[in-house]
């Protein structure tokens, strides 16, 4: 999988992969109604070259941390931030094999779940976060929904729909809200796409 992912990112620039996004809109919004203070700790789980940490810096956020399976992706947003990448934690593996030193107020991942598709991958995530999260702390996460692809970079992914993923993380997570969205590749293709919020459960 590793592999996969440093191929991917050493042979394509972002106008060549269908998850660009300029503004993580969404993303930002759930990220806005959690109401944190400016050294709230937060993940990025499968940032690559996600923008999102851009746009927690401009914000004035100063305790985030950027997660990737691919080094070649966390280099190229490295270089794309300058200094500022100083600010920023990195760290490069595989989520379910992610041992964190510190805890997270939020944990967020737009399309890194979605490619867990076995049952001991799913429960390792699922375990993961919750032990990685602070108490009352909020999880925000995208996946492809019932109506999008079947697959993504060639690989196989999970669909879900809202009462799907409610049900996956009911043990640890509460609902906040759920809105789904068609996402506009780079190539002007449309991906559906489900994004929900959540709260560590008591």
């Amino acid at each position: 999988m590793k592999e996969h992912w440093e191929k991917i990112y050493a042979t394509k620039d972002k106008h060549q992969v269908s998850w660009t996004q300029e503004v993580p809109a969404t993303s930002l919004h759930f990220l806005h109604s959690f109401r944190l203070n400016k050294n709230s700790a937060i993940i990025d789980v499968g940032g690559g070259e996600s923008k999102f940490v851009d746009f927690l810096l401009d914000e004035g956020f100063t305790n985030i941390t950027v997660l990737d399976i691919s080094e070649q992706a966390l280099k190229k947003t490295q270089v794309r931030l300058g200094d500022r990448a100083s600010i920023v934690k990195w760290i490069v593996s595989d989520v379910t094999e992610f041992r964190p030193i510190q805890k997270f107020d939020v944990w967020h991942d737009r399309a890194t779940f979605h490619f867990l598709t076995t049952k001991d991958q799913i429960e390792k995530y699922i375990e993961l976060a919750s032990r990685s999260i602070n108490d009352d702390g909020y999880l925000a996460i995208g996946t492809f929904s019932d109506k999008g692809p079947t697959k993504c970079s060639g690989l196989d992914i999970q669909q879900y729909s809202e009462s799907a993923l409610e049900q996956t993380l009911t043990y640890h997570f509460k609902k906040i809200r759920c809105l789904t969205e068609d996402h506009i590749t780079p190539f002007k293709t449309k991906q559906n796409f489900l994004f929900c919020s959540f709260q560590k459960a008591a």
